[in-house]
């Protein structure tokens, strides 16, 4: 009985071109369109030297320590500046006309101009702010010790870092991927539409297929165990092929624990299909009010999870972090992450956990609102 259930059920819910669609090929076509919008905001974009010039006049061309820093960082593919010398008539027209940014006068104390403010005139004014702190302290320490030139320019030559950035895992920050990962809950919650698929055709007073299934001598509840179970094998495998997808055609990195991801792609799948067969066992309305239930749920939590806005999911933490923990899709995308960035399995268990809650809730309502409803006719 139960492999004459669920290969037709199989064959039922695989014609069902509409569910299909939106449980597997709307979340590929989703992806592909982040992968346009995105593919260049994660990479380091090019710095652009910041165009500024230096008035070139007397106290300029004396001032040699000045010239060669400033002409230190105006050379190479990494420079800093793009350099000009130039009158100073010159430079206020240049600076009129927008073709620099800002230009420097070599007084006592460099000063600059500028008629905006932004990134450039700031990066110039922290160099400057810079080259005059650190040419008092070579002339502080000249005049109090003289037998220390060799030693400080040696100094001066090989500054040393002494911090470094690291992650708490093997993984860079990448606010990107959670895009990612946010739609994957989503598709994982749009596994609903089968739960509601499968509630639709038991009851008996929504179809007549429904009425058919709760005449038949097959216990209803078991019936429909033995359909869910067919829903869950085929949303099970849409997400593994999303998956697959998003690490060897998109690029989506996962991390290093791939059984880890599997295994939270299928407990999402898991939670979503039960979701869907609770929403439509409690609402007691027609299949488009149930349709309009799971959507306003699964993309408002995909809202607050930063699928649309990846500082959605901060803002949420920061201002109401009871709702991070009560938004299963942001439980699903904050397992995903956790996976990726932490070397620790803490804050991945406290999600799989509290989503385990959430799926036994399902379960226990679906299968107590369904084994109780009666019909008087049919």
């Amino acid at each position: 009985m139960f492999t004459h259930i669920f290969r037709t059920r199989l064959k039922c819910l695989l014609r069902d071109k509409e569910t299909v669609f939106w449980s597997m090929l709307f979340p590929l076509i989703l992806a592909i369109f982040f992968n346009v919008a995105f593919s260049s905001l994660n990479e380091h974009e090019a710095f652009e030297p910041v165009r500024i010039a230096v008035v070139d006049d007397k106290a300029y061309q004396e001032n040699h320590s000045f010239q060669d820093a400033l002409k230190g960082v105006s050379t190479g593919e990494d420079r800093l500046f793009d350099l000009s010398e130039t009158s100073l008539d010159e430079a206020k027209v240049l600076l009129e006309n927008g073709s620099i940014e800002a230009y420097v006068i070599s007084d006592t104390t460099p000063r600059l101009v500028t008629a905006t403010t932004g990134l450039g005139p700031s990066i110039a004014k922290i160099f400057l702010d810079s080259y005059v702190q650190l040419s008092s302290s070579v002339t502080s320490i000249m005049s109090q010790d003289p037998a220390a030139h060799e030693k400080l320019l040696e100094s001066l030559s090989s500054r040393t870092a002494y911090t470094r950035e690291v992650s708490p895992g093997g993984g860079s920050p990448n606010s990107i991927l959670n895009y990612y990962y946010s739609l994957i809950a989503m598709a994982c919650f749009y596994g609903a539409f089968f739960g509601n698929r499968e509630i639709m055709d038991i009851q008996a007073n929504l179809s007549p297929l429904a009425a058919r299934v709760s005449v038949s001598p097959v216990h209803k509840l078991r019936s429909f165990i033995y359909s869910l179970m067919a829903s869950l094998l085929i949303h099970g495998v849409e997400m593994l092929i999303l998956i697959l997808f998003l690490s060897k055609v998109i690029g989506v990195d996962f991390g290093n624990d791939t059984a880890f991801v599997v295994f939270t792609a299928l407990a999402g799948s898991f939670t979503g299909v039960t979701f869907g067969a609770f929403v439509s066992s409690l609402v007691k309305k027609d299949e488009g009010v149930k349709t309009g239930v799971i959507l306003a749920v699964s993309m408002t939590g995909s809202f607050l999870a930063g699928m649309m806005y990846e500082g959605m999911k901060y803002i949420v933490s920061e201002n109401a972090p009871i709702l991070s923990y009560l938004n299963p899709v942001n439980l699903l995308t904050d397992a995903f992450y956790s996976l990726y960035y932490y070397d620790t399995y803490r804050r991945y268990a406290l999600n799989m956990g509290i989503l385990g809650i959430f799926a036994a809730i399902f379960c226990t309502g679906t299968y107590l609102v369904v084994r109780r409803r009666k019909y008087a006719s049919i």
